[in-house]
């Protein structure tokens, strides 16, 4: 998959109770990385937060970093608000990244 624009989004744990906030200038592969628990001391690795639930692309990582701090500002019920926004039934959105197989994403 060719890489996309810069990207704000959350991930979550298979029962929905944990969210992650992060910015990506490659979100294919920051989720890939997130999945395959690269770093296994890191907080999504403890947490088993590999989901993805929503994301919002951005035209520049300036903008996506704003939009993250505005995000990580909110409440839980603003984040939930968000997800269920664009994601009501809280769906793994990794698939509709890579819609056949996944493979590790190319680093372009």
């Amino acid at each position: 998959m060719k890489a996309m624009a810069c990207a704000v989004y959350i991930l979550t744990n298979a029962r929905n109770t944990v969210l992650y906030t992060g910015v990506t200038s490659n979100l294919p592969k920051r989720v890939w990385e997130h999945r395959q628990k690269l770093d296994p001391k890191s907080f999504t690795a403890r947490y088993n937060i590999a989901k993805l639930v929503w994301f919002e692309t951005t035209s520049s990582i300036r903008s996506a970093i704003v939009r993250e701090k505005q995000i990580k500002a909110g409440s839980r019920a603003d984040k939930i608000s968000l997800i269920e926004a664009k994601n009501p039934g809280w769906r793994d959105l990794w698939g509709d990244l890579f819609p056949t197989p996944a493979k590790e994403p190319s680093s372009e």
